[in-house]
């Protein structure tokens, strides 16, 4: 896991709301700055509505007894995470650029920077969720799965608040 992972408002805070690359005009005149990222790379869903997957995946994914599932599973969710990060934060790039094909982790390094930590541990273990989800059995520990699902969390928890969306845990037990 990151070793600054933390979710307190002070390491919060460091999360820009973008990299320093070219400007690009903001609302209210203000300067805002974006990098370019091949269109076929950008996610075509909105970073709400990727967030709100990423959390119907925890979800799902603490429900799932299978370690291995139970690890794909939060591995998606931290995905759609970081893909919520490029909707907001990328724009596409010039057409006719092609660029090999690269991950989500990798564009994640390149629009935020402040994350890199996260797409470093995120990105070690997605070949274990490859593996996972080919059926592959014990390739995951239960304590792995747990750990996943915690960093997953915290993860979504950051882009979040980086990305000015509150989130209200659910109370469990309080009638609608």
């Amino acid at each position: 896991m990151p070793a600054n992972r933390s979710t307190q408002p002070s390491n919060v805070s460091r999360f820009p709301t973008a990299p320093a690359t070219a400007p690009v005009a903001a609302a209210g005149g203000a300067s805002r700055q974006q990098l370019p990222v091949p269109a076929h790379a950008l996610p075509h869903r909105t970073p709400r509505e990727l967030l709100t997957l990423a959390r119907r995946g925890l979800e799902e994914a603490a429900e799932i007894r299978t370690d291995g599932m139970r690890y794909a599973t939060a591995h998606l969710a931290a995905l759609r995470a970081a893909a919520a990060v490029l909707a907001a934060r990328a724009v596409p790039a010039a057409p006719g650029r092609r660029s090999k094909v690269t991950s989500v982790w990798s564009l994640l390094v390149l629009v935020a920077p402040e994350l890199s930590d996260w797409a470093a541990y995120f990105a070690a273990g997605a070949s274990k969720r490859s593996a996972a989800e080919a059926g592959i059995p014990r390739v995951v520990t239960a304590r792995e799965a747990d750990d996943l699902m915690r960093s997953a969390e915290q993860f979504i928890a950051v882009v979040e608040v980086g990305l000015g969306f509150s989130y209200q845990p659910r109370i469990e037990g309080l009638a609608s």
